[in-house]
């Protein structure tokens, strides 16, 4: 691959520096998780809707509540199904205000879900969730490396159709070297600090941007702390130097 400079990989695509942190509503019901995004206040712009809030029930209700607070939305449903109802999925998504859907699932699936997006949504291919190891893809059955199958996956995706993939920020800087940048690179698995819980292939918020991420989702490192708005604050400051 060719040199790089830790400058050549940022991302240049006109995102407000302030959207580009995302923080996951990982929470039991609607009330928690407006009750934490009063508490972020305007600290965060995006919020990622994901598997607890949808089973949980009226996550619509919740999508509608951030949308009013002016608050773009991540819908990480990571749908996984019959092609059908995968397009009928993102269908019903594209009647809401979302901004990014998630799909986790193969060619014709991933085609469903860029046939049915609605003006202002993207479509997210999820390539290798961030607690997976190349020990866990071996126990899948996949006789291959995490690096080759997320830059296989996310290939596909992009000739498909979708707007970008989430990929941890270590296979970051080998997709942008190799595929360019002209798609969305969303990177969870951030820890600003020493990792302690079951992700695996994690980064700090520095070196996701260096690597060409374009959004980092943080979650357990901003609602675990002592005080989430101040702590949310400090990834922003860090966010807004490094694209100064």
């Amino acid at each position: 691959m060719p040199e790089h400079d830790a400058e050549s990989l940022l991302s240049r695509k006109q995102i407000a520096p302030r959207d580009r942190l995302i923080v996951p509503l990982d929470v039991a019901d609607n009330a928690a998780a407006l009750a934490l995004v009063e508490q972020l206040g305007e600290a965060v712009r995006f919020y990622k809707v994901g598997l607890e809030l949808i089973i949980g029930g009226a996550f619509v209700d919740l999508v509608n509540a951030l949308a009013a607070r002016g608050k773009k939305v991540m819908l990480d449903g990571k749908f996984f199904d019959v092609p059908e109802t995968v397009r009928a999925a993102v269908r019903q998504a594209g009647k809401h205000q979302v901004t990014f859907v998630t799909v986790h699932g193969n060619d014709e699936m991933l085609r469903a879900a860029v046939a049915e997006k609605t003006p202002g949504m993207q479509i997210l291919a999820v390539t290798v969730l961030t607690s997976l190891d190349d020990a866990d893809l071996r126990d899948l059955g996949f006789h291959v490396d995490v690096r080759a199958l997320v830059r296989s996956r996310a290939k596909r995706a992009l000739d498909i159709g979708c707007d970008g993939v989430v990929s941890s920020g270590q296979e970051a800087e080998d997709l942008r070297l190799r595929l360019g940048n002209q798609f969305l690179i969303v990177t969870p698995g951030i820890r600003p600090v020493k990792n302690v819980d079951d992700q695996k292939r994690t980064v700090d918020v520095e070196e996701a941007f260096q690597k060409g991420a374009d959004y980092i989702v943080v979650g357990r490192p901003i609602r675990g702390a002592a005080d989430p708005r101040a702590a949310a604050e400090a990834i922003q400051g860090r966010i807004a130097k490094i694209f100064a």
